[in-house]
């Protein structure tokens, strides 16, 4: 998790979608590519990227949003599944008139990445997808029973509840209690995707696990081969997806090496692509 930091953003707001009413945040106004950053479950804009922000924004603009529920983003009735996430994300680009953006997704929010990409490929030009797995099988186990098995008590005077308290909406034990059940049954409305659909992503995809993570290494292999990589580079050329595996890195503090997380994704986002003249494989 990485550490908050109280970087100013130059624009808040929220975007209606039906009765939600997601917030917003953008930081930077860099000529670069804007980025996108979408959080992984029980966190939220701060908690997951507040350190990375000052890195993220120094060259480009970026946007981060609170999911359903998350943050200062309200709940509503309706269960937490992955292609309900993306519509609200689709809706977020079009409320802020943008296209062609870059993406960095974690957990849930990789996957929403992820059918993001594939849904609505003319949204995104490259992703990066944190410990997120494409299937049920790629995890380890243990992660989301925890999570299902969770309740507010649990979690008491944790930075996760202080947060929630401080920035929901409904700041009360009973709206905290029904996010942790919908998180706990996300799995049931996000069955994962297809090897096929996985191959036919458009956008150069950075792949980012740790080593000791709730994603299997081999899963993410998996996912790297089906976006063209797991290749040797000095014959074939290096492809444009990657994969990045962080030492000593479980899926809870996936972002919170900071210096090694943007040496990682910022070369990913600046690299020129096929269309630049490299002839890289943009696949």
């Amino acid at each position: 998790m990485a550490e908050t930091t109280e970087q100013i953003p130059v624009e808040t707001g929220y975007a209606s979608v039906g009765e939600l009413r997601m917030y917003y945040e953008v930081y930077g106004d860099g000529p670069a590519t804007p980025l996108l950053l979408l959080h992984g479950g029980l966190f939220d804009i701060q908690q997951q990227f507040g350190a990375l922000l000052p890195g993220l924004s120094a060259q480009r603009r970026v946007i981060a949003a609170d999911f359903q529920g998350h943050g200062r983003t309200n709940d509503i009735d309706r269960p937490l599944g992955i292609p309900d996430l993306t519509s609200d994300v689709v809706v977020l680009l079009s409320h802020l008139g943008l296209s062609g953006v870059d993406v960095f997704g974690f957990s849930v929010g990789g996957a929403v990445t992820i059918e993001l990409a594939l849904r609505h490929p003319e949204l995104v030009r490259r992703i990066v997808v944190g410990s997120t797995s494409i299937s049920p099988d790629g995890d380890r186990g243990g992660n989301m029973e925890a999570v299902a098995e969770m309740t507010v008590d649990m979690i008491a005077g944790s930075p996760m509840e202080q947060a929630y308290l401080a920035k929901s909406p409904h700041p009360d034990a009973e709206h905290l209690q029904t996010l942790l059940t919908k998180l706990g049954r996300i799995l049931e409305h996000s069955p994962g995707w297809t090897d096929d659909e996985i191959a036919s992503i458009a956008a150069p995809t950075l792949i980012t696990i740790g080593d000791c993570d709730m994603v299997r290494i081999e899963h993410a292999a998996k996912f790297l081969r089906l976006r063209g990589g797991d290749v040797n580079g000095d014959f074939e050329g290096v492809p444009s997806s990657q994969l990045a595996v962080f030492p000593g890195t479980t899926h809870f503090f996936g972002l919170a090496r900071t210096d090694l997380v943007l040496d990682t994704v910022l070369p990913f986002l600046d690299a020129p692509g096929v269309d630049e003249g490299t002839g890289d494989q943009e696949r």
